[in-house]
């Protein structure tokens, strides 16, 4: 599978807040950080605790990029790419997602790591 995924609306995502999707095998966790109609996709799974809970974490904004922090111990996953702040080899895996006709599509692939 290699494909667009459409998820949900635009609007079913609050600014400042994520939720969570199930991409093929994937649960991923979608962030919409402010107003606009920019999205970010990473995967749920905190990897410090094997606990499907990113998409419930605390959108930051950080060293001018934005991360969220877990709900659990406060780690910060950068949300452009996944990487950990606190631990790199604990990173997430990141998805390209993009909005279209007020409808948010996430790739099924992982995307690959910068």
């Amino acid at each position: 599978m290699n494909e667009w995924i459409e998820v949900c609306r635009i609007e079913d995502i609050v600014p400042g807040s994520g939720v969570c999707a199930r991409i093929g095998k994937h649960q991923v966790a979608l962030f919409r950080p402010r107003t606009d109609d920019a999205v970010f996709a990473l995967d749920n799974i905190d990897p410090f605790f094997e606990a499907s809970v990113l998409s419930r974490g605390l959108i930051v904004e950080h060293d001018d990029a934005l991360w969220v922090a877990s709900p659990l111990k406060k780690q910060l996953f950068r949300l452009s790419d996944g990487l950990c702040q606190d631990a790199p080899e604990r990173s997430r895996a990141s998805f390209a997602t993009r909005v279209e006709a007020g409808r948010v599509l996430v790739h099924s692939l992982p995307s690959p790591r910068s």
